[in-house]
Formats: C-alpha cells, structure tokens, sequence
C-alpha cells in the first residue's frame, strides 16, 4: 500500500499511521534522554445520535474522515475500512488468518498451467443496494472500472491484468500479463468489490465520492461532516449482521477519540490513539472499566537509507546503523510495548519471514557498528554525519528519531551523528522519491496480504543500474534507490512461482540479500488495538486492520 495511505489522513499520525497530543511528553523526552538510554444521490447529512442507546445500533469513534467511498479511489484507511463493512469481495481472509476463502466467488478460481488465465464461478441469487442483481457482468464491469477510472490504487489490478470477461452468466475469466502467485490474494483488496452497474460510469476520472452502492451486508444511510450511519441491508445473501446498524462518529483528533470513549459517547474507539491514550486505557481494562482488544499487526514501520546519498553510498555505513538500533528501547521507552520487534521487511504473520536482521546484527551492537564505520574510514575526528527525516504529523516518528540520535550521541563516541529534521507529511510523500532524503522513518500499509507486498513495492526496480540505483521502480518510488538485477529476478521468479515451499525459499533469498546490503532496516510491526465498552461483544479486526461490523452486538 501507498507509504502515504495512513499519513495523509487528517489527525492519522501514527503509526497508525497510527494519537491526544503528546507534546509535554516530548518535551520532557528530550530533557530526560540520556538518562532514560543509559537506565446515486448523495445520502443525507444528518448528524446520527452519537449516544449508545438499547435501539441495538453501535456506535464507533475514529479519528479517520473517509476522502471518498468509491472503491475505484478509495486508497486511505479511512475509506477502505467503511468501503469493506459495506462491500463484498470475490475472496476473503480467513478468520484470524492470512489464508484466502470463497466469498462472492463459489471457490478457488481455476488456473490454467500457464498461470495466466482465472476463471472464477460467482455466487447467484445476490443484489446490489438499489436492486440489481449480480453476475459476471456486473463483476467484470466493477473490474474495468477500477482499472480505467485511474483512480489511486488502480495500479493494482493495471499492472497485472490484461483482460476480464463474463463468459458465462455466473463465470469470470480473468487474464494477466504475467504470471503472478499473489493474484487470489490481491482480489481480497477491499477496493476490489463489485459495485452497480446502474449507479456507476465507466471512464477516466468518473467518481462518486459521496455514494456506495454494493452487495454488502450494510448500506450508506447518511453521511454527514462529522458522522456516518450505515443501516443493515435487509436482501443481503448471506448471514445478517448480529446489530441494527452502525453509527460512525468522526473525532477531530485523538484526544477528543480518548475522552469520548472514557465518557461513555461512543461504543467502541478504534483508529487512532497515541501510545499513551492506549497505555491509560488498557490501564481501565485491567480494572474492568471496559475492554481491549489485541491483534498482531501487519503493518511495518522501517528506516528508508538512501543509496545514492554521502555516506550511506558504503555499505558498511548502512550495516553500522543497522548493528546500532536498539529495537527493545525505541519499542519500550516510545510504544510502551505496543508493538513487536520486526527482523525482517516481512512482518511474522506470513511463515516465510526470517528474523535475518537479528541473526546478523542483533540489537544495540555498538561494538560492531563501531568496527564497520571504522572499515568505512570514519572515526570521532571524521565522523559519519546523517539526516533522519520525517513527516511531522507523527509524534512517534519524532520520538524515534530523538531516541535514535540520542543513543548515537552517547554509544557511538561520536563517529556516527544524526540531525534530525522534519517536514509537513504531503511534502515528505512527495519528495522521498526524488531523493531528498538520506534517512527517512516510514510506514507500510499492505494492499494484499503476501510476502511480495513487502518485496516488490520495495526492492523492485523497473529501470536503473549500479552507478545511478534505480531511476523507476519501487525502490525509487520508496526513496532508497535500491538496484539489484539479482533482487530482480528472484523478484519475478517468487511472483510466478506458484509451489509454495519453493516460493519460500526464494523469500529467503531475497531476504539474505536485504539483510547485507540494507537498503532498509526494519523496525517493529505494531499490534492493533480496539477499546469497547462493557456488554459490547464480537468485536474482531480482520487481518488488513478492518474493524468489522457485522459480528458486534450488545
């Protein structure tokens, strides 16, 4: 997912993207460093009643304010979470799991021994919101339409599609311009939904921000400046929400999310809080006040080293910061906990991720950092001086780029020094790709769940070489310039392999190769958190971090 998807969300800072202000904290933070290192038309606006009532409706806070609810665009949290409670998709993530099952779609979709053509046979006897009914038409034109509309995450499916068709009333043949393992997985997007043909345009820029019209188990009632409703829809096909219907409440900021959960305004309060909103709340759930809901995360946070910038064009630069990061003190002393170390650009919920990073470096090796700046020719007369960049909207990243220089300053006996420096978030995202940065603190959203979302948008590189690094590709596109022509073909021999044990394998090379050129240096992957009053239950986040509706009563 786009590194901006989360950040470009008002008041989303997170990491997630991710929280209150937290601006004395910081303050004393820098202060007390040292020693803490060293120790259709458009639905009605009317505001829904916020209040949890017995008419059997949840009410849900957020901070996060939908840009739009056409999923041809949608490309934020914000959106997709809203967007996914409303829609169906083809497949779906099993329960607590990153295993792909049936959803609109009656099976797994037959693949030819090419691995080019999907032929997919679709559930009968469904209908959209305004009644008409699903097919194979309707699917394929929802596909279309994601693709040629240009929206923001139309390059999903652009880049790997060449052709849809009905060819049957209830049959879906999908052609792709090369083979791509990841396929099934990647039309679980919630994006990727079908929509009414008779509430849609298909054609470049032909959006409906306002309206959504799906086959989901809800539909938009209202939607108003600061407040949501979706209502149960009454011909949905499958099992039948165990609520009346959900009210959304938009909170300015996480502070206001903090206080109106603690007051009792809403049910459930869930993206975003800052870490120590959560660290107070969890604090009343082991009193009993309310509930806490963990999940392991899927999204990544990552320090970005440019290549192509003084000194991390050295290798051994590069292999030094990543020897010196302390992963347990940024998680302890900025996350409280909220979060787990991560080894590896693949997060630990897929078995192919392999803790390479700690195997390698460990954590807080100074020694060894010292010894391979050293190698480098630096040294406390010649130190290696280096900008740590972030978007200031996050307060964590600000944390962990204060920890980090800190703990150079007093570990690296002055060999190695960071500046640190900030810029507004839509600027960051414009600029890492153009190389601004040599160090850049970022966070990843996945689109799909497998190992090659973590891969591919990273290390791939459509265009580039030694000298330069890669001039378009992901790599570029994610500010560290990584070129590889072997990256690359382990990259397309991962995506056509369909064999998962060799697959596998190929995950591990690739991720041997991260681990000594370090292009990245992986952080921690955070856990999900969701607060719920007393007498709510079946509260659930799906494996991409969707907070879903449909299993939450009182």
């Amino acid at each position: 997912m786009s590194l901006e998807k989360f950040d470009t969300m008002p008041d989303f800072s997170v990491w997630f993207r991710r929280r209150g202000r937290i601006k004395l904290f910081l303050a004393l933070f820098s202060v007390c460093l040292f020693f803490v290192v060293s120790c259709g038309t458009r639905p009605q606006t009317s505001t829904p009643s916020t209040s949890p009532g017995a008419d059997g409706r949840i009410t849900i806070g957020t901070t996060g304010k939908p840009r739009t609810f056409d999923p041809a665009d949608a490309y934020e949290l914000s959106s997709l979470g809203i967007v996914f409670n409303m829609s169906d998709r083809l497949y779906e993530y099993q329960p607590e799991s990153t295993q792909i099952q049936p959803k609109l779609a009656t099976a797994m979709p037959k693949i030819s021994e090419d691995s080019l053509t999907y032929t997919i046979l679709l559930r009968e006897g469904v209908v959209f919101h305004d009644g008409t009914p699903f097919n194979a038409k309707a699917m394929a034109f929802s596909l279309e339409r994601f693709i040629k509309n240009g929206g923001k995450p139309s390059f999903l499916l652009a880049d790997t599609i060449d052709s849809v068709k009905a060819t049957g009333e209830y049959e879906l043949t999908i052609k792709l311009k090369k083979p791509f393992a990841a396929f099934t997985a990647l039309l679980a997007f919630s994006g990727v939904c079908p929509v009414s043909p008779q509430a849609y345009e298909l054609g470049a820029g032909k959006f409906k921000p306002d309206i959504f019209v799906g086959t989901g188990a809800y539909k938009l009632a209202q939607y108003g400046a600061d407040s949501i409703r979706l209502d149960v829809f009454d011909q949905y096909w499958g099992e039948k929400p165990a609520n009346k219907g959900i009210n959304i409440q938009i909170l300015s900021k996480p502070a206001n999310l903090f206080n109106s959960f603690r007051t009792g305004a809403v049910d459930i309060a869930y993206l975003s809080l800052e870490p120590v909103q959560i660290q107070d709340l969890e604090k009343g759930a082991t009193k009993g006040d309310w509930q806490v809901i963990t999940t392991p995360g899927s999204v990544v946070s990552y320090i970005t080293l440019n290549r192509n910038q003084k000194p991390l064009d050295q290798p051994e630069v590069r292999q030094a910061f990543a020897a010196m990061v302390d992963r347990a003190l940024l998680n302890q002393r900025v996350l409280f906990d909220q979060a787990e170390p991560l080894y590896s650009m693949i997060p630990t919920t897929f078995k192919v991720s392999q803790p390479l990073f700690k195997d390698k470096y460990g954590d807080a090796n100074v020694d060894q950092a010292k010894k391979l700046l050293t190698s480098a020719g630096f040294s406390a007369t010649n130190p290696a001086k280096i900008q740590i960049w972030y978007p200031s909207s996050s307060p964590t990243r600000s944390l962990v780029a204060q920890t980090l220089k800190a703990y150079a300053d007093q570990k690296m006996d002055g060999m190695l020094q960071f500046e640190v420096k900030t810029v507004e978030g839509a600027t960051f995202f414009k600029e890492i790709s153009k190389g601004l940065y040599p160090m850049a603190l970022v966070d990843w959203y996945p689109d799909f769940l497998d190992g090659d979302n973590y891969i591919q948008p990273f290390l791939g590189c459509k265009e580039g070489g030694e000298a330069k690094g890669c001039t378009d590709g992901g790599s570029q596109t994610q500010g560290s310039f990584y070129y590889s022509e072997v990256m690359n073909q382990l990259i397309d021999r991962q995506r056509k392999e369909l064999n998962q044990e060799a697959r596998a394998k190929i995950f591990t090379e690739i991720q041997t190769i991260i681990a000594n050129d370090v292009p990245y240096i992986p952080l921690w992957q955070r856990k999900d958190y969701v607060f719920a009053r007393k007498g709510v239950n079946g509260v659930k986040l799906d494996p991409t971090q969707n907070l879903v509706y449909e299993t939450i009563k009182k």
